[in-house]
């Protein structure tokens, strides 16, 4: 028996014993909770195999009759819930959900990072079946490799199992994900969740382009040699999916793409013996047939398990492939699924044609479905019935099976508290989440039949519906900024650690560390419409914007008047054109300059923001320069386009380093922002700052079309301490402005 096995039936001397605390109908429905599991069995003499790599990607796919009848039943009970309110629904099943106590049971009895749902259904896959390979554990030297991992529960998980079970041994690990830090990744497929990332970059694959886009072809080549230092990859998961609730009855093939290249990457990235879990949603789709019988004619075992900590009313399971055959049978099939990698992988064709697939592979198959079929089936009619109605009696039962559920989890798997100091973060507040402190938190809220309602309304009629529509109609008192400062000059910062990030040019700024993502979404709808129908008036700001008559805004003279006030500023520099300024009127003397050296794009009001590569770059220099001659306790004025970019977010880091206080106004003419940074202070950082930024824009001079500077400080120092909460309030109030001026 393999000392994976070993360990894991080993006994710990305080482990209760369930069965004397819950009657024998609990304790037998818990058993079966955690034991959702069935296999493939390759019929005796009749070993399946592959098909000749001439009929791969050839035919077209093939529909199942009793499969698809086994979708269609399933989606009639699923379209029973489309009347139902999200969030009510939602906190119904929790009620209802055995398992539903078993992660805040284990925050608070075993200290595990980052415990979320998917680490306790990852340790139960651990806990259920050999994952490790035998040859790892004996040379004491485990490498691993997670797809589509944020936030990196998986990885958290396992370090947990790792330092707990008495496995000693040497383990590496690298992940990759789509990046929560690319400002052209959209939020349906990206997790923001930044909290373990954020301490761990360097073993994150984000390939090329900076996108983390497991699906781009060259990717899967890049990645190859990114994990290349690992002589022998023992174990790849692969946990990938995006938001498909505008067409749950289709996520299975909506899905479908992603999971092919996930195999295809794990094929191509396994040693001999390896293992590899992939998540998948029901199998009914002549897709998800091909994958599985690729599966299994690729490891020796293949098992389909639905872990009792995930919610048994979704179609989630997990494929959990062991023993890895060697990869020079896999050879001649893997290079041609590599030449057609990409997301439109399966929509091309067929894996295999159907008549390549085994009656005795199908059929176990078949019978496989039907079983998680009526696992699922049975749970939402469960979840009907109860919410229609729940006595007292019910509740009290699913209580005492939710209590007996956590206990039994934590004996069956071992469970031991694992000290802080073993977690993989030691403790910061960096990675908080990606934004830090934001006003509003994205929910999805009202039935499946609302929402489809609202997505074929215009943006309009979603702010009357949606949680900013009180918010947005409150007028403009003149007074936005003047409650935000960035206190400085910050003096915690290793510019030895500063590199430059160059990726995919960004068409389109789709999500930020740095702003609420609901928020950012309907400006960008009402920006794209408004462009598209010319049907607001609303002019380019660069030339004039209409503006409200309710709304008192601050003049840009008034905001020159304000900095002249400042009895310790001598003197001051305002970038940008004059004509958005007119001087203030006359008192106090201050010698007032302003610098030509900038302008917003002339694309007017964009969704690609401050995104626009010659922005940055005139902005970037403009700064610098002017930085070189600005006297000791001079004030700037930085107008800005937004800051959700972490181009435009390092440059405020610059600023931050360099002044006492920086503030921001929004002016009633001219760009929708201006930094008011105050108390200019030459410290000895100063040259080490200019020669960076000096760097970076020669860098940004030799960048070839198609690509653009992402970056210059490293995400861990522009997530520290109060910059993210100003930058997130800055862009709050500017798309609340440009939203409530598009209204």
């Amino acid at each position: 028996m393999s000392r994976g096995r070993d360990v894991r039936k080993r006994m710990t001397p305080e482990k209760a014993d369930t069965s004397r605390s819950f009657d024998e109908q609990i304790l037998s429905e818990v058993q079966k909770l955690f034991n959702k599991v069935k296999s493939y069995t390759s019929p005796f003499g009749r070993e399946w195999c592959l098909p000749d790599v001439s009929t791969v990607l050839r035919d077209p796919p093939t529909s199942y009759p009793r499969l698809q009848a086994l979708k269609h039943s399933l989606n009639e009970v699923k379209n029973q819930l489309s009347d139902k309110d999200l969030k009510v629904w939602h906190q119904h099943t929790c009620s209802t959900n055995r398992a539903g106590t078993i992660t805040a049971h284990l925050r608070s009895h075993v200290n595990a990072e980052l415990c979320t749902q998917a680490w306790a259904k990852f340790y139960e896959i651990l806990g259920s079946f050999p994952l490790l390979p035998d040859g790892a554990l004996q040379r004491g030297e485990l490498n691993t490799v997670h797809l589509c991992e944020a936030p990196g529960a998986f990885i958290s998980a396992m370090n947990h199992f790792l330092n707990t079970s008495g496995l000693h041994c040497d383990w590496s690990w690298v992940a990759n994900t789509l990046n929560p830090y690319y400002e052209g990744n959209g939020r349906s497929c990206t997790i923001a969740d930044d909290r373990l990332i954020a301490h761990t970059l360097p073993w994150w694959f984000f390939g090329s382009d900076n996108t983390g886009d497991i699906m781009v072809q060259k990717h899967l080549l890049e990645f190859q040699g990114f994990v290349g230092n690992a002589r022998h990859v023992d174990l790849i998961t692969a946990d990938g999916s995006f938001d498909c609730q505008g067409d749950p009855g289709e996520q299975e093939s909506l899905v479908a793409p992603l999971q092919y290249c996930e195999t295809v990457c794990a094929l191509l990235l396994l040693g001999p013996g390896g293992s590899f879990v992939l998540k998948m949603f029901t199998l009914f789709e002549h897709s998800s047939v091909c994958l599985l019988y690729l599966l299994v004619c690729c490891f020796r075992c293949v098992h389909v398990f639905k872990p009792g900590t995930s919610k048994a009313g979704n179609s989630e399971v997990y494929v959990v492939c062991l023993d890895y055959k060697a990869k020079d049978a896999v050879r001649p099939l893997l290079s041609k699924l590599i030449r057609s990698y990409g997301p439109d992988l399966s929509s091309k064709a067929a894996l295999f044609p159907s008549s390549c697939i085994p009656d005795s592979f199908l059929q176990q198959h078949e019978e496989l479905c039907s079983f998680f079929h009526t696992l699922q089936v049975d749970t939402i009619k469960e979840n009907l019935q109860l919410f229609a109605s729940m006595t007292a009696d019910q509740r009290m039962q699913l209580e005492r099976l939710r209590e007996c559920a956590a206990q039994y989890y934590m004996e069956r798997f071992l469970l031991q508290p694992l000290s802080r100091k073993r977690w993989l973060c030691r403790g910061s507040s960096v990675g908080m989440g990606v934004g830090g402190i934001k006003p509003f938190q994205r929910k999805q809220l009202g039935s499946f039949n609302q929402r489809k309602e609202l997505q074929c309304q215009g943006w309009r009629q979603r702010v009357v519906h949606g949680p900013y529509k009180l918010w947005l109609e409150e007028h403009s008192q003149g007074t936005e900024g003047h409650q935000f400062v960035l206190s400085g000059p910050l003096d915690d910062c290793d510019l030895d650690a500063w590199f430059t990030v160059v990726g995919a040019t960004l068409k389109k700024v789709r999500s930020s560390s740095f702003c609420e993502q609901d928020l950012l979404d309907l400006l960008n709808e009402a920006l794209e419409e408004h462009v598209a129908d010319q049907q607001v008036q609303v002019v380019d700001r660069d030339h004039g914007a209409s503006e409200c008559s309710s709304c008192i805004m601050q003049a840009p003279s008034a905001i020159l008047s304000e900095v002249c006030s400042y009895s310790d500023i001598t003197s001051c520099v305002v970038l940008g054109n004059p004509l958005w300024w007119s001087l203030p009127p006359e008192g106090r003397s201050l010698q007032l300059e302003f610098s030509m050296g900038l302008c917003c794009p002339e694309v007017g009001w964009t969704t690609l923001h401050d995104g626009h590569g010659s922005y940055q770059r005139d902005l970037l220099n403009c700064v610098l320069s002017t930085l070189q001659g600005l006297r000791e306790g001079s004030a700037l004025v930085v107008p800005l386009h937004s800051a959700l970019t972490r181009v435009t977010a390092g440059l405020v880091f610059i600023l931050h380093l360099c002044f006492r206080s920086i503030t921001f106004r929004c002016p009633s003419s001219g760009p929708p922002a201006a930094l008011l940074c105050l108390g200019f202070l030459r410290s000895s950082a100063l040259p080490h700052i200019f020669t960076i930024l000096q760097g970076v824009l020669e860098e940004i001079s030799r960048i070839k079309q198609g690509r653009q500077l992402l970056q210059f400080i490293p995400m861990d120092q522009l997530l520290k301490g109060e910059l993210p909460h100003f930058l997130c309030c800055l862009n709050t109030t500017i798309a609340r402005q440009q939203l409530h001026l598009l209204l």
